[in-house]
């Protein structure tokens, strides 16, 4: 038996309709039982994206998984869109019109395919206020607060306007220490219903360029502000990106394009190195 396995890989650009934009994430592919963690996280670390997705394709429902650099994440939107892109336009395992199920950390999840995007249904992510200061918050972002929430994982800062979402540059390690790993800077648009940017350095995520999961909090948030079910948000990274939100009670469908970067295939040891 060999010490090594060979598969293949993509890089996608997620939440874009032309490379170079929205939000690169890798997938594997994989035919059999999972590689160990080690090894998963080893590969995710070797290709740094802010994500690299993981998958059975040949089961039903698709078993999915996702790493940071630095570990494993129970939901991921940008890697899912990619993985049935790859599912869709590499592999033709699943066909324009069709709706891949999904079996996740985070439970059952499901992508419908369009004839020019996808369009994820994941579950709604609602805000609580926090009890940790405004001034803790206004130290680690480097900028003026007007309100502040927590979701699962992550905070939610709102800020006066887009401008200054824009103009946001963190203290990484004082966004490392708080106590949710994530944080997301949001306001009203100028163009657009809502904008964000989040950050994440305790994943290793510095700043992750347009990002499914904060848009399952942002979107219900922000339609219950602004009194509409469907929602049009840009993220501010330097690659930016646009999502198109809608609300159906509890779940949320977020919508976006997939472009082929990269394809090939990687060669990696079965086991860690210290068995």
């Amino acid at each position: 038996m060999s010490d090594e396995i060979t598969l293949p890989i993509w890089q996608v650009d997620a939440f874009s309709s032309v490379v170079f934009g929205g939000n690169p994430a890798a997938v594997v592919a994989i035919t059999d039982s999972w590689l160990p963690d080690d090894i998963l996280q080893a590969i995710a670390a070797e290709n740094n994206l802010s994500e690299t997705a993981f998958m059975r394709p040949s089961e039903h429902p698709v078993p999915l998984r996702w790493f940071t650099p630095a570990q494993e994440v129970p939901l991921c939107g940008h890697a899912t869109l990619a993985a049935v892109a790859v599912m869709h336009q590499a592999l033709g395992l699943a066909q324009t019109g069709s709706v891949v199920e999904l079996a996740t950390a985070s439970g059952p999840l499901y992508v419908h395919i369009r004839e020019s995007d996808y369009v994820l249904d994941f579950p709604a992510r609602p805000t609580v206020p926090t009890s940790i200061s405004k001034c803790e918050f206004e130290t680690a972002l480097r900028a003026r607060i007007s309100e502040i929430y927590e979701s699962v994982d992550r905070y939610v800062c709102v800020l006066n306007d887009e401008a200054a979402v824009r103009a946001v540059a963190p203290d990484m390690p004082s966004v490392s220490d708080l106590r949710l790993p994530g944080l997301i800077v949001t306001a009203p648009g100028d163009a657009c219903d809502f904008v964000s940017r989040y950050f994440a350095p305790a994943k290793g995520v510095p700043e992750d360029p347009v990002t499914g999961t904060s848009h399952c909090t942002l979107a219900p948030f922000w339609g219950q502000r602004l009194g509409k079910a469907t929602l049009h948000a840009r993220q501010l990274s330097t690659r930016e990106g646009q999502i198109e939100c809608s609300i159906h009670q509890d779940r949320v469908r977020l919508s976006g394009a997939c472009r082929f970067y990269l394809r090939g295939s990687i060669t990696v040891p079965v086991r860690p190195a210290n068995h």
